[in-house]
């Protein structure tokens, strides 16, 4: 306490806490340093083990720190994976019992296992090792890990061993004699956890009995025995009590090492001269003394029935035969058992069983005389003959009989025509009017696919009111979670993907899709012009039908004239496919065109506050210069590339006021690029009282879309605000103008960085030309463009097939899933191929997300291609299904599906910032979205009204139309499940909700398991420390020292309006960090974070590699842990046994788990909670 009597005992207290604190942050950096010199000295004798020819050219305690430090360069501060004795007891327990090793039985070249077994031996293994594996494996990695389970660890090679690795038996020292015998047995060969296990129960005697047992002969007794032994090996033998001796073997070799010291120690046993116990002394790796002892006592059995002096004759065959056993030990399955805690009990493959497709009975193509009386009948009802008067004025009436004749003489029609011409509800009517007529009507089934909801429902309704029947009789429909149909049905309208899911789950083999279509007579495939990603893939498939079945008959229908593609198609196999033409004209009244600058000039729009944009519209306005700039282009010029809601709603109004002072009726029709862009647009319509304003887009519900055929109130003008939904199929009679912004909104992909857009650009001129004809289906119209002459030109002629341009996952899935192996040579057969290199990304994305396993479909795989949502969302979905908290993920992915609910006003920022902290529990930002939703949706399950939860929503800048989107997606993802089997159609959310105790930890690994492989890996500062009265305290790191890396894009930023912006730490262990998107600005910002720590990433990420250097594993291609391999290997099995209960699961969805499954998912839990450790 000196210096409390210094000068200034004040000044000398700081300097004594500064020195102190300098004290206490050397001896951190010391420690620190020493525990990376001594990582890099384990890792670096590991890599010595495995150099060529069993050297690296260094002694082990030669130089080569250089080396050692850039062995470990990227490894030293990488997070550190353990796990605890008890874990990994159940672990090992559980893969014992429900380990598969190669469950689709794949059989490797010769040339492929003799690589992998060159070099797997250059890794240190035993040849004879190897080669058992690779009979019994499918590739490499899983020959590694084969090997590192199986052989104990006292015979792994040095970099496959824990740190600190010691051989030896430590058992507590309770029972003495309990201990000893663990101690011989394991000596012998067995694994020390088995023994302990054996020993618990009274099992160790029997154990040793039935190992050891050997000879029976009742005429030697010890004494003779021991003497004859003497006499023949001299000073090889020892005596270290009358009961037991020892001989010492010569010439030992393992491997390298020359003259190992071995001895073989007989033990006098109570039942002697019936039993004898032999053990082998020496530094051998214990299973191959197992080995050795099995192969005396078969020879022993077989051999020396009858001999006297057995000993002599036992000892004398291992001295011959024990160099031999030691470099081909025999197969390890034979000692696995008893050697490693962690081999499966053996067990035969067994293929899933897939439940027997029930497929319907071919059509009948024999005339009923009756089928054609009562279509006559039909034809003469005054209601028909009013219909189908109207019909006749219709274009494609004029060549109804073109259309008939072209069908019936070809296996393929192609029917062109332009809007309006009546192709979509008449062609399909023809067909079926010429089967009627000729008897045929008992066999029709008609399939017309259309690429939307809406347009499915409108043509179902129009072709049954035409028809003069109800909508589920003659004519139905089947749409995603709604479908009327019936047996008289003739004419089905589907959306494109419904009837792929039928195909997809007729079997997978091209007869088994011929087999699903037995009943169909026709398929219509409308709207082919459009390329989407859906028709593509139908035509590929249906193609291969046409090859097989010639009686089926396919229909296409474009409203451009692009037909020689198509036929070119069908024809390039020369499979004798013949192809019709048939071209309907349009029955369209001429429509005026109006420009930007005559649109400016009808409205007198100033541009008013307008900024300088000069990146918009047209070229030419940049050419004049000076005085002679037109106000017009100034106005252009100002105008920048964004929607003008002004200029929009000053449109409106003019054309209103024409059609009013001219007297006419009709409605105007308006395209936007996206839902957003048409509600800003709404709401600025609204405010003209003339105008009764309707939304028109696929998210809407049904009965919202058909609103926009209804005519307007009266005294109102209807206006309907539409994205390119309306732009074919659909039709609204009364439609007099057109505005068209020239804009859409289309996905794009970089697959350079695995990122995806949604973004806005301008439409093609093929796209702009059916906006235009929506104007001239009643009367003479006018198509306003709010774009110039110029800019019309430099548009696309047409758009980009969506195979091109988007994430071919899915696709790839949907095709792997029909039981297509070579989906690289399937998908070059479509009628536009995508980039080689676009379907090999999308393979490997399916193989690190785990649902390829190389080239095989897995249990998850199959889920998700069944279910009708991106593929995260449905992983998270599986997932949440097995373990417990199907709720929270199905509403999570209905978050993920829509947006986040919370709003950010530009004037109240900060205000809504702190409002979303409020939910957030520094679990992420999906969680925090979870936490705002559940309590909205209590709020409304409780009948709450409405005003209270709108006055909630406003207080916590929450978007009610978002809330009520999410409840909307989340009905659809239950239909979907339930539809799939995964839940019963009983199953209550908000019952089950209140049961499931759930455990944050799991759904936030559940959540960024989803995400798998969008992962950013932590990247935490060099620890700080304070000193303080306990001593010293470490210090949470500044939220701007932790830095974030992504595997393509190097570092990345959280965005600005995470929950995570400001963390300075994670709980529960986080090392990694899982995003949704990934937007590149000024920089590039990952949004909606779930932090999850390392067994998240082992359990739930990508492939799990084995440094051969000793350093630990490598998770995805990329993420590094250190550790132990073996838990690596241990882990990838679980992961496995996970993919069996998602099997069990795709069979039986209904199915609930026993006992021992339920172990597996409690196991994964723990180690998910418990980062690996024990409780």
């Amino acid at each position: 306490r000196g210096w409390m009597y210094e000068g200034d005992p004040f000044q000398a207290l700081r300097e004594r806490e500064e020195a102190k604190r300098v004290a206490v942050k050397k001896r951190a950096q010391v420690q620190a340093a020493r525990e990376k010199q001594l990582q890099e000295q384990a890792s670096f004798g590991g890599v010595l083990m495995r150099g060529p020819g069993g050297g690296s050219g260094a002694g082990a305690g030669g130089g080569g720190g250089g080396g050692a430090s850039n062995l470990m360069r990227g490894w030293a501060t990488v997070p550190k994976i353990e796990m605890g004795g008890k874990t990994r007891t159940q672990l090992e327990e559980i893969l014992r019992r429900e380990t598969v090793w190669n469950p689709h039985g794949v059989v490797m070249t010769e040339r492929q296992k003799g690589e992998i077994v060159r070099e797997l031996k250059g890794l240190g293994f035993r040849q004879s090792h190897v080669e058992e594996a690779v009979e019994e494996c499918k590739d490499r990695e899983e020959t590694l890990e084969w090997l590192l389970v199986h052989i104990p660890e006292d015979d792994l090679p040095r970099w496959a061993l824990p740190e600190k690795y010691s051989a030896g038996v430590t058992v507590a020292a309770t029972d003495l004699r309990r201990e000893g015998a663990i101690k011989r047995l394991a000596e012998s060969g067995y694994s020390v956890d088995l023994l302990l296990l054996a020993s618990g129960s009274g099992e160790q005697e029997k154990a040793q009995e039935e190992e050891l047992d050997t000879w029976r002969d009742s005429d030697e007794c010890w004494e003779e025995e021991m003497a004859t032994l003497e006499a023949s090996f001299g000073d090889l033998y020892s005596s270290s009590s009358p009961e037991v001796c020892k001989i010492r073997l010569e010439g030992v070799v393992n491997g390298t090492h020359k003259d190992v010291e071995t001895y073989l120690q007989f033990r006098k046993s109570p039942e002697y001269p019936a039993q004898v116990i032999l053990a082998i002394e020496a530094q051998l790796p214990a299973y191959i003394k197992l080995s050795i002892i099995k192969k005396a006592l078969a020879y022993a059995r077989e051999s020396l029935q009858g001999e006297e002096t057995k000993i002599y004759f036992i000892v004398d065959w291992i001295q011959q035969n024990i160099n031999e056993i030691i470099e081909k030990p025999g197969a390890l399955r034979d000692v696995a058992a008893v050697a490693s805690a962690a081999s499966e009990v053996p067990r035969p493959v067994v293929k899933s069983s897939r439940k027997r497709q029930r497929y319907p009975k071919p059509i009948n193509w024999t005339p009923n005389p009756q089928s054609k009386q009562e279509w006559l009948a039909r034809t003469e009802a005054p209601n028909y003959k009013k219909m189908a008067a109207q019909r006749e004025r219709l274009p494609a009436w004029q060549v109804r009989q073109r259309v008939v004749q072209t069908v019936q003489q070809n296996q393929v029609t192609i029917i062109s025509g332009e809007t309006g011409s009546g192709k979509s509800t008449q062609s399909v009517q023809f067909v079926l009017d010429d089967l009627y007529d000729r008897g045929l009507g008992g066999s029709a089934n008609i399939i017309v696919t259309q690429p939307r909801r809406i347009s499915a429902l409108g043509l179902a309704d129009r072709v049954a009111e035409e028809r003069c029947t109800q909508v589920g009789q003659e004519v139905g429909f089947s749409i995603r979670g709604e479908h009327k149909t019936s047996p008289s049905t003739k004419i089905t309208f589907v959306t494109t993907g419904v009837l792929l899911r039928r195909l997809q789950t007729s079997g997978g083999r091209v007869e088994d899709v011929v087999a699903s279509l037995a009943d169909v007579s026709h398929i219509v495939i409308d709207e082919v012009h459009e390329r989407s990603l859906d028709t593509d893939f139908l035509l590929s498939i249906v193609r291969d039908v046409l090859y097989k079945r010639r009686d089926l008959k396919l229909i296409l229908m474009s409203a451009t004239l692009d037909a020689s593609s198509f036929r070119d198609y069908f024809m390039v196999d020369k499979q004798n496919v013949t192809v019709g033409l048939v071209e309907i004209a349009g029955r369209t009244y001429p429509v005026n065109d109006f420009y930007l600058d005559d649109i400016i000039r009808i409205t007198g729009f100033s541009g008013g506050n307008l900024g300088g944009r000069n990146d918009y519209y047209d070229d030419s306005a940049n050419q004049a210069s000076g005085r002679d700039v037109d106000p017009v282009n100034k106005i252009i010029q100002r105008l920048g590339h964004r929607i003008n809601y002004d200029l929009l709603a000053d449109v409106v109004k003019a054309i209103d006021e024409e059609l009013s002072s001219l007297q006419k009726a009709g409605g105007i029709l308006i395209f936007l690029p996206g839902v957003a862009e048409i509600n800003r647009a709404c709401n600025v319509l609204r405010s003209v009282s003339s105008l009764h304003v309707l939304q028109l887009h696929a998210s809407l519900e049904t009965k919202e879309q058909k609103k926009v055929f209804l005519s307007p109130p009266p005294g109102k003008r209807k206006i309907v605000v539409a994205t390119n939904v309306a732009e074919t199929s659909i039709t609204i009679d009364d439609i007099v103008a057109v505005i068209d912004s020239g804009r859409v909104k289309e996905t794009s992909f970089d697959p350079q960085n695995n990122m995806r857009k949604l973004e806005e650009t301008w439409a093609s001129r093929a796209a702009c030309k059916q906006r235009r004809g929506r104007a001239g289906r009643v009367q003479e119209g006018n198509c306003y463009k709010l774009y110039t002459r110029n800019l019309e030109q430099q548009m696309a002629e047409r758009p980009e097939p969506e195979i091109r341009r988007v994430p071919l996952e899915q696709l790839c899935l949907a095709v792997r899933a029909m039981g297509i192996r070579d989906v690289s040579h399937f998908l070059s057969r479509a009628p536009t191929p995508p980039e080689v290199t676009a379907v090999e990304a999308a393979i490997n994305m399916l193989r690190r997300m785990g649902a390829l396993d190389g080239d095989e479909l897995t249990a998850l795989g199959q889920q998700l291609s069944l279910i009708p949502a991106d593929l995260r969302c449905g992983k998270l979905m599986v997932y949440g299904s097995i373990f417990g908290c199907l709720d929270d993920c199905v509403s999570i992915a209905a978050i993920l599906s829509t947006k986040s609910p919370f709003l950010s006003p530009p004037d109240k920022r900060e205000e809504a910032k702190q409002a979303k902290m409020r939910f957030a529990r520094g679990d992420g930002d999906l969680l925090t979205d979870l936490r705002a939703y559940q309590e909205f949706d209590a709020m409304m399950s409780d009948r709450v009204p409405q005003h209270r939860i709108r006055q909630f929503c406003s207080e916590n800048f929450l978007s009610y139309p978002t809330m009520s989107d999410i409840s909307s997606t989340r009905t659809q993802f239950y239909s979907s499940l339930t539809e799939m089997g995964i839940i019963p159609r009983w199953y209550n959310p908000q019952a089950s909700q209140q049961q499931q105790q759930q455990s944050m930890v799991l759904l936030r690994a559940l959540t960024a398991s989803a995400f798998s492989p969008q992962i950013c890996r932590i990247q935490f500062p060099d620890k700080k420390f304070a000193a303080s009265m306990a001593g010293a305290v470490e210090l949470d790191p500044e939220a701007k020292t932790i830095k974030y890396f992504a595997q393509e894009s190097g570092r990345v930023f959280i965005h600005p309006s995470s929950t995570l912006f400001d963390s300075q730490g994670f709980s529960g262990h986080a090392s990694f960090v899982s995003y949704f998107s990934m937007i590149s600005t000024s920089k590039i910002f990952v949004r909606d974070l779930t932090p999850f720590n390392a067994y998240t990433l082992l359990l739930f990420s990508g492939a799990i590699e084995l440094d051969t250097q000793g350093r630990g594993l490598v998770v995805d291609g990329w993420l590094r842990l250190r550790g132990w391999a073996r838990i690596g290997v241990l882990v990838s099995r679980l992961r496995g046994v996970i993919d069996k209960l998602i099997e069990t699961k795709v069979e039986n969805p209904g199915v609930d788990f026993d006992k021992q499954k339920q172990d597996v998912i409690r196991l994964v839990v723990k180690m998910i909670e418990l980062d690996g450790m024990d409780a």
